[in-house]
């Protein structure tokens, strides 16, 4: 239990003691992160490749998805979405045009094409696939590294995020919301209530979530909670544009996790500058709480 714990919260630390002010140092760990992100899945797509009954578990991870996401965002919706009809935040941004989201959803499915690369060469019985334990262990103390370091390099003051009550308000719903959906997606799934709350609690981390569920619970579960992540960001570019002009704690509630980087544009072009503090908090609490919550729900139980 504690291994799996420390395994998670020593490198993310490690990594948060650590800063670069230089932007071409910035620039080249998110290029790294990037293609981990493509390494991890495309490991992930082999493993899948390699469970015996494939068409029996692949209904099964379809199955899954589905309902922990209706679930887990379907509840965010309805708290987010009573949190804004009772304490509405109001802006005068000017909502412009989204243009650019048929491109942003294209670029969230590249890591789909991923997976299916690696389910495609994982059906070839080659050797390094005995070794793919191994190697996500590595992966994964060398990502949470890279993910501590960015966090600190965005000068991300303590100050700020215990003062942006909007933020943290909208955090505490997602979690809450989130956690209340993985223990109704638990119950029908008939499964445990940790893993339930496991699978939930990637809020839209998919290159982290799929990782942890999948060393913890094995690829069924990890592909379950990679394509739920993967929903909500999509489903998040969508909704977005519609909801921004009235219920903006809503659009940002429902990125969750990604609020700090992939649909951050997004919201900025919504709801103006106003809405970037917020969206910055929120998405820095949930990357850095959420390895802490899988890890205790998957060993700490």
């Amino acid at each position: 239990m504690y291994f799996g714990i420390l395994i998670a919260l020593v490198p993310l630390c490690i990594g948060y003691l650590i800063k670069f002010k230089q932007e071409k140092w910035l620039a080249k760990i998110n290029q790294i992160l990037s293609w981990m992100v493509y390494f991890i899945l495309f490991i992930m797509g082999s493993e899948l490749a390699q469970l015996d009954d494939l068409t029996t578990n692949l209904q099964h991870i379809l199955f899954y998805t589905a309902i922990i996401f209706v679930c887990t965002f379907g509840s965010n919706f309805i708290f987010l979405m009573l949190f804004d009809l009772f304490l509405p935040w109001r802006t005068s941004h000017t909502k412009q045009s989204y243009d650019s989201r048929f491109k942003m959803i294209l670029e969230s499915l590249r890591v789909c094409i991923a997976l299916i690369l690696g389910f495609i060469v994982g059906l070839f019985p080659l050797f390094i696939w005995q070794y793919s334990e191994n190697i996500i262990q590595v992966v994964l103390v060398f990502l949470l590294l890279l993910i501590g370091i960015s966090l600190r390099s965005n000068n991300i003051s303590l100050k700020q995020i215990l003062l942006n009550k909007v933020g943290i308000a909208t955090t505490l719903i997602v979690i809450i919301s989130t956690f209340l959906g993985g223990i109704i997606a638990a119950l029908i799934l008939h499964l445990p209530l940790p893993v339930g709350l496991g699978m939930s609690s990637g809020f839209g981390w998919y290159s982290l979530s799929v990782i942890l569920m999948t060393k913890a619970q094995g690829p069924i579960i990890g592909s379950a909670t990679f394509l739920n992540d993967i929903l909500r960001e999509l489903c998040a570019i969508i909704v977005i544009p519609s909801l921004i002009g009235r219920y903006k704690l809503t659009a940002l509630g429902l990125c969750g996790a990604t609020s700090m980087d992939f649909t951050l544009p997004i919201l900025q072009k919504g709801a103006g500058i106003t809405i970037v503090p917020p969206a910055i908090v929120q998405g820095f609490l949930l990357t850095l709480l959420m390895p802490i919550f899988m890890t205790l729900f998957n060993y700490g139980f």
